[in-house]
């Protein structure tokens, strides 16, 4: 088993793949103290203010004097980031890939010609004050048809918002909610309103656009006696609609999935997110769409995307991405490099450049194809990128929103959460994989051990094909499904 790794030859500092003790060698320079898994250690002296270099890239400056051997973290190197940058575009030429085998997945085609991974049954509050009601409703449908043969599953995505905002803050909680509505995995939405919310369910059905009226249907709470029950009969009219769909067969194209990475440990950019990466190579290669999120979580290494960028229209949308999420942290007179988290300093990651790094290689080497903004949905095949924030849960409902059926999330701290379609969590490493089952769906753990990223794809792309086919992730097994809307407004 490789006890450490030399990401690039132009690194400066090596990663430890297990706890290294004082004294060892290792990569031919002796520790001068212990290193535990994920951290780096000097390879050569390092002169206060020279470049430290990881994955072939500058991830900050050393603060002082760092010998061969010695620990690389918070202690002794700092970002080098600061501020909007102005950036030219130098493409890179679209690497050479092995030929991709395309293959089935079972998946429910909707009236509009879109596929689903899951036919649920979902009820959508249009203001957080229906939260309960929204709750209540659906405990009572499912004590009322415990089976429930022919859906997937019957939820309630509660929220605290859709009343007291103003402005983008407002109707981008309508706009979410909308795209919840149309999701190809949802089978039958009930929009469930209380009457007198800004969210005004009038307005919500105008703007709504094309939508499959047999499959949604619409409650205001004040305008009924009981909105439990006249919202458990709605139900009962979706479920007739929905309980006789059937999945089959289509190529895999047919799918969008999300990539997303949370907990992030010095594991991370060495074993899953590499791998993730290639996953998105494939789906590139036979005609998919991945979706990459968390802006912030780009700064630092997003000269390499906007050079991935398939022409310079494209490469200007990836500038207004970066910079215009840096200039939202300056208007709420925030640090632009508040990052990484405590989480991902106790896992090996010192700086944003270090975090940020090893967070887009979950891009693969393909090209940059689009840019989505706030209530995008994905049209174009092929990696995309969306606007939005590192936070997990919100990421993961704007990758849903935008159309993603499926999220690739990596971990190597762990998380229960899931989204509001299934979340594949992937381990960074192996004990986190078999300490917490009830977390983790998929080790990419085996990578630092040796197993090649071929095998460890072919195994993701299996998986990806059985979830999309309807085997359950352990979000779902156990329940955590949950949605959060990006608010920048005030609230009133």
């Amino acid at each position: 088993m490789r006890k450490t790794i030399i990401i690039n030859p132009l690194d400066n500092v090596g990663v430890a793949l297990t706890k290294l003790a004082k004294g060892e060698t290792a990569e031919n320079v002796v520790l001068c103290e212990d290193i535990e898994k994920g951290h780096k250690f000097a390879l050569r002296n390092i002169a206060e203010g020279e470049q430290v270099i990881k994955y072939g890239e500058v991830i900050g400056a050393a603060s002082q004097q760092i010998n061969a051997g010695s620990h690389v973290h918070t202690h002794n190197m700092h970002t080098c980031l600061d501020g909007t940058l102005e950036y030219t575009f130098n493409k890179v030429a679209k690497p050479e890939l092995p030929k991709a085998v395309s293959r089935n997945v079972n998946v429910y085609v909707r009236k509009n010609g879109d596929a689903g991974i899951r036919n649920e049954l979902w009820v959508i509050p249009t203001v957080g004050c229906v939260n309960s009601q929204a709750r209540r409703i659906v405990k009572v449908f499912c004590e009322k048809h415990p089976e429930l043969s022919g859906v997937d599953g019957c939820h309630a995505f509660t929220h605290p918002y859709g009343c007291s905002q103003i402005g983008e803050d407002h109707e981008r909680t309508r706009l979410l909610l909308q795209r919840m509505v149309k999701h190809p995995n949802c089978g039958g939405a009930l929009v469930l309103g209380l009457g007198c919310e800004n969210n005004r369910m009038d307005v919500f059905k105008d703007t709504l656009g094309e939508y499959d009226e047999s499959r949604t249907r619409f409650l205001i709470a004040q305008d009924v006696p009981d909105e439990v029950e006249a919202g458990v009969q709605l139900l009962e009219e979706l479920y007739e609609a929905a309980k006789n769909d059937k999945r089959e067969p289509k190529d895999i194209s047919c799918l969008k999935v999300g990539l997303k990475c949370g907990g992030s440990d010095g594991l991370s950019g060495i074993t899953a997110n590499p791998l993730v990466g290639r996953f998105s190579d494939y789906m590139a290669e036979v005609g998919g769409t991945t979706v990459l999120t968390e802006v912030p979580e780009m700064f630092g290494a997003e000269h390499l995307l906007m050079n991935r960028a398939k022409d310079a229209e494209t490469f200007e949308k990836v500038v207004h991405l970066v910079n215009g999420f840096k200039e939202y942290y300056k208007r709420h007179d925030q640090p632009v490099y508040e990052n990484p988290s405590p989480g991902n300093k106790a896992g090996g990651i010192t700086t944003l450049e270090d975090k940020s790094l090893g967070c887009t290689q979950k891009s693969g080497t393909g090209e940059v194809c689009d840019v989505l903004m706030e209530g995008n949905c994905v049209v174009e095949h092929g990696l995309n990128l969306l606007n939005g924030p590192g936070n997990d849960m919100v990421a993961v409902t704007d990758l849903a929103c935008a159309g993603c059926q499926l999220v690739l999330f990596t971990t190597g701290r762990g998380t229960p959460f899931g989204g509001f379609v299934p979340t594949v969590k992937i381990s960074t490493n192996t004990e986190l994989s078999q300490r917490k089952k009830n977390w983790i769906d998929f080790d990419a753990g085996t990578i630092a051990q040796g197993e090649s990223f071929e095998s460890k794809l072919d195994s993701l792309v299996d998986l990806v094909a059985a979830v999309a086919g309807g085997q359950k992730t352990v979000n779902e097994i156990y329940d955590s499904r949950d949605i959060a809307i990006f608010k920048t407004g005030v609230t009133l």
